[in-house]
């Protein structure tokens, strides 16, 4: 098992917010948490890697406790995050921004590359020197997505990729995910569109105010009706 969550709970301040969360993501698999806003889907992610800890439970990349561990060495250990906020630097350029990613002293026998990320995504190519804060929308989101590849990680954490996206933009980035999990990189997504989810993730997750209601294949979700209906229906 490449990423195990048993029994983690979470809390901001005085508020619990994920409540006996347990999920598995095996290496080369995509995997959804869906679920109403608000519920913990984001939580969830930043529990994983380090920027929400959690205060019970066990959270195990390669059979390696990383609970409590600071984000910086989760991340070096093969763990990357794509926040919702994308977190680009808008006054570097594209180039610049995803050397920011760029982890010292990785050994991998097949590292990201700049002209690697650039075979996935042409259109950053085409800017390699313009400001990142001078890209639309979608492109900033491939750009946080090339950053974290850039770190080689073993498994990404990505949160709304399609948010806010044109259909157009929304599809090229679904591909995008899809080319990359066929690399070899494991993905654990968190996505509003049912159909953008379930239509890249094997097996899916439900979440409701903070707990795991669900579990099962894609197309055991698209097939229950009533966990549809009372969980993800607005």
């Amino acid at each position: 098992m490449l990423l195990e969550i048993k029994e983690t709970h979470t809390f901001f301040g005085k508020s619990h917010i994920l409540h006996d969360v347990s999920m598995e993501v095996e290496k080369g698999e995509i995997v959804a948490l869906v679920g109403r806003n608000g519920v913990g889907k984001s939580t969830t992610l930043k529990s994983i890697v380090g920027l929400a800890p959690s205060t019970k439970g066990s959270i195990r990349f390669k059979g390696q406790e990383i609970a409590g561990w600071r984000p910086h060495k989760i991340c070096r250990l093969g763990v990357g995050y794509v926040p919702e906020e994308r977190r680009i630097f808008p006054k570097l350029t594209v180039r610049q921004n995803l050397m920011s990613g760029m982890k010292p002293k990785q050994k991998v026998s097949k590292p990201w590359t700049i002209d690697r990320i650039y075979g996935f995504f042409p259109s950053l190519k085409q800017r390699d020197g313009q400001k990142a804060g001078n890209l639309s929308g979608g492109e900033q989101q491939m750009l946080t997505i090339g950053r974290t590849l850039m770190g080689n990680p073993e498994i990404i954490l990505v949160d709304e990729p399609t948010e806010g996206l044109a259909p157009l933009l929304k599809d090229m980035v679904v591909k995008i995910l899809r080319d990359i999990n066929a690399e070899g990189v494991s993905i654990l997504l968190v996505e509003h569109a049912m159909d953008v989810a379930l239509g890249l993730a094997s097996r899916a997750y439900v979440m409701s105010k903070g707990a795991i209601v669900f579990q099962g294949t894609s197309e055991e979700l698209l097939a229950d009706e009533e966990v549809r209906r009372r969980y993800l229906e607005v």
